[in-house]
C-alpha cells in the first residue's frame, strides 16, 4: 500500500490524492486500532512478512500524523492537502494562460458552485478541493452500492475532466523542472 502510494504520487498525482483519502478513511474505519488493521487488512495481503511489518509501520505513522494534525474525525493529512492546494495554484495559473483548460473548467464551474452553495455554512474549500470531494464521494457511493443521481454523475464527470487536465499539466511541469 505504501509502495502503491509512492507510485501514484510519482505517476498520477490525482490518483495519489484519492488513494490517500482512502487510506485515511481506512484508518478511521478501524478507529485507529493498528492491531485490528493488521489482523483484518494487512495480514491478508499476499506480501512477505517483512513487507507486512513495513506496511503496519506506515499505517501507524499515518495514524500518528492524523492524530497530531487533529484530523481523526475528518480532514486530510497536511502533505496530501498541500498537494491539493498546489493543484489549486496550478488551476488558477492555467485559468489565466490556457484557453483549453479555461473551457474545461468553465463546463465544471456551475457544478462546483452548486456544491459550494449546498455546503451552506460549511467551508467546502477551494474549487479543486470541491472537485476532489465530488470525485471521492462518487467513489464511496459506488463502493457502498448507492445510486448516484444523474446530475451528480454529470458533475463528477466534469470534475474528473478538470482534475485529469491538472494532473497532466502537473506532471509535465514536474518533468520539465527535472
Amino acid at each position: 500500500m505504501k509502495r502503491i502510494a509512492l507510485q501514484k504520487q510519482r505517476d498520477n498525482i490525482a490518483e495519489y490524492v484519492i488513494y490517500m483519502y482512502q487510506m485515511e478513511d481506512l484508518i478511521r474505519s478501524y478507529q485507529f486500532n493498528m492491531a485490528d488493521l493488521n489482523q483484518y487488512v494487512i495480514s491478508h495481503y499476499p506480501i512477505a512478512q517483512e513487507e507486512k511489518s513495513d506496511l503496519l509501520t506506515w499505517f501507524s505513522t499515518l495514524a500518528k500524523q492524523m492524530t497530531d494534525e487533529n484530523i481523526r474525525e475528518s480532514g486530510h493529512l497536511s502533505e496530501v492537502q498541500q498537494t491539493v492546494d498546489d493543484l489549486a495554484v496550478l488551476h488558477w495559473r492555467l485559468l489565466k494562460s490556457d484557453p483549453v483548460y479555461f473551457e474545461t473548467y468553465t463546463l465544471a464551474k456551475p457544478h462546483v458552485m452548486e456544491l459550494v452553495l449546498d455546503a451552506g455554512d460549511k467551508n467546502p474549500g477551494h474549487e479543486i478541493q470541491v472537485c476532489f470531494n465530488g470525485i471521492y464521494g462518487r467513489l464511496l457511493s459506488r463502493l457502498h452500492g448507492r445510486d448516484i443521481p444523474q446530475d451528480m454523475l454529470a458533475a463528477t464527470d466534469r470534475f474528473a475532466a478538470v482534475i485529469r487536465y491538472l494532473t497532466e499539466a502537473y506532471h509535465q511541469r514536474r518533468a520539465a523542472s527535472n
